[in-house]
């Protein structure tokens, strides 16, 4: 059986132990973009001429992991799912994560729902890559209910379908979200609220920092929370005050209409 190292792929000869990394797939798959290749021996061939030759080459599972990760990084989903149909059914079965990530961002391209469910309930994931496997899964069953229904979903809609498919444990760490915020952040909200609850532009900056959140989000949290926190003794004194003021300017204008009947005839 022949062998084919991925920077061979990509138009760069093997030689000797490589140590591989995703950015040097990258480095090597953006060098190679619209090279053209030769079938020689020890010559060149370019990703697009080897995803089309038989499956006859064998790969290292590193080497599998670089080339997954790679491809899913430059964002060309097309040419990841031939890549993936490429290799034979025992490295696809072995369960390597980088590899159950590509078939599930491929599978969601696909539209192939319920293979990508099945994927990402398969096994745990690395946390650093649960956000992206997370707004997959809502995604997907976005989506679905849209077909369904034959309509865009609304802010409820999603609410609801968040609530009817809650995330597998393969791809939380368990903490609640609530209102789209974790629980860690949403503390650390609070306690500055019960500190400052108008905070400077430089505190709400560095709160944005600590909890992941961007300024806007952050702005938005007090500003609601500042109108939640109203009292109803005070949103009467508001409403009073508007109805005193009101009432006032119609006792003006009757006493002008009084006093000088003839201005308003």
């Amino acid at each position: 059986m022949s062998y084919m190292s991925p920077r061979d792929v990509v138009g760069v000869r093997a030689a000797g132990s490589i140590s591989l990394s995703p950015g040097s797939c990258m480095e090597a798959l953006s060098e190679s973009s619209g090279s053209s290749a030769t079938a020689a021996a020890g010559g060149s061939v370019t990703v697009s001429d080897f995803l089309q030759t038989k499956r006859s080459l064998s790969f290292s599972s590193e080497q599998v992991s670089c080339m997954c990760e790679a491809l899913q990084q430059s964002g060309d989903v097309d040419r990841l799912a031939r890549f993936l149909w490429y290799l034979p059914p025992s490295e696809l079965l072995r369960g390597q994560e980088t590899v159950l990530r590509a078939r599930a961002l491929v599978a969601f391209h696909r539209n192939a729902f319920h293979e990508l469910y099945a994927i990402l309930e398969s096994q745990s994931f690395d946390s650093r890559h649960h956000l992206q496997l997370q707004q997959l899964w809502f995604k997907a069953h976005y989506l679905e209910a849209e077909k369904i229904r034959g309509r865009s979903l609304g802010a409820v809609d999603k609410y609801r379908l968040r609530k009817k498919y809650p995330l597998p444990k393969t791809i939380w760490d368990g903490e609640e979200t609530v209102y789209c915020f974790k629980e860690k952040s949403r503390n650390a909200l609070k306690d500055c609220y019960l500190k400052n609850r108008y905070p400077t532009p430089d505190e709400k900056r560095e709160l944005a920092r600590r909890t992941g959140l961007t300024l806007t989000q952050v702005s938005n949290w007090f500003k609601n929370r500042r109108q939640r926190d109203r009292t109803p003794q005070q949103h009467r004194s508001v409403v009073t005050c508007n109805s005193c003021l009101v009432n006032s300017k119609l006792v003006v204008k009757l006493h002008c209409q009084l006093m000088h009947p003839i201005n308003h005839l």
